[in-house]
């Protein structure tokens, strides 16, 4: 399949205010591609509607051929959410079993992604004791245990020391190389030379759609922020 997930004029709404200005854009299998851009920019609302829990207005959004949604997707997506996703008052152990008890697996599974995320010497402490960067580990467990075809990650590495980060992000390498779809996302603009693709968006619009070299070979820089300035300098000029 040469698209995973595929977008086409999609346009969201929250209230009065469009969140999403029909947003096209093609994701690869096997690759990580990264949604950069600052907050508030639709980062989130894109990515609910790939999950398939975002009320949208118009157009579509398609994955692994697939409506976003499918009931047959189910047990072929995770995802990690910004806000808490896991059970405070179960340890970081008992929320992955039950996690995979959902899709049929058993405490050795659960127990291995435990492992994989760093949290081996947490397994048996609540969640609601963890620190931030622990917790979102644990969430990161939680979505990884079923082993998915697609990992939607919503800035997985905010509150992480700059060690964890680095292995979380090997970690999602792992992941790419062993044939996972990631989506990550990150206002921290350092992180998308770690993307195999990038989707630069801000105020609900898709301003690039490229390497992180085409990228910065198109601003005429070797520096992924002023990249974007520069990228969304050039669409205020041009009226986009």
């Amino acid at each position: 399949m040469e698209t995973a997930v595929e977008v086409s004029d999609l346009v969201v709404e929250r209230g009065k205010r469009v969140v999403l200005h029909g947003v096209t854009a093609r994701i690869a299998p096997g690759m990580i591609t990264g949604l950069l851009g600052p907050s508030g920019s639709g980062k989130t609302t894109l990515m609910r509607a790939i999950v398939g829990v975002q009320l949208v207005r118009s157009g579509t959004v398609t994955v692994l051929g697939q409506p976003a949604g499918s009931p047959q997707l189910r047990r072929t997506i995770g995802y990690l959410t910004q806000s808490p996703s896991i059970y405070a008052d179960l340890t970081v152990r008992e929320n992955t079993r039950y996690f995979a008890s959902l899709y049929g697996l058993g405490a050795a599974e659960a127990d291995e992604t435990v492992r994989e995320v760093g949290l081996a010497d947490q397994a048996g402490q609540l969640v609601a004791t963890l620190s931030g960067g622990q917790h979102s580990r644990a969430s990161l467990a939680c979505a990884l245990v079923s082993r998915p075809e697609i990992l939607v990650l919503d800035e997985p590495t905010v509150g992480q020391d700059p060690v964890l980060r680095d292995e979380l992000w090997k970690r999602f390498r792992q992941l790419a190389a062993d044939g996972t779809t990631l989506l990550v996302s990150s206002h921290v603009m350092d992180e998308a030379n770690r993307c195999d693709r990038l989707l630069l968006i801000r105020e609900g619009r898709i301003i690039a759609d490229d390497t992180p070299a085409a990228v910065k070979s198109a601003a005429g820089t070797d520096d992924l922020d002023q990249a974007f300035l520069t990228l969304v300098l050039a669409r205020a000029e041009g009226g986009s």
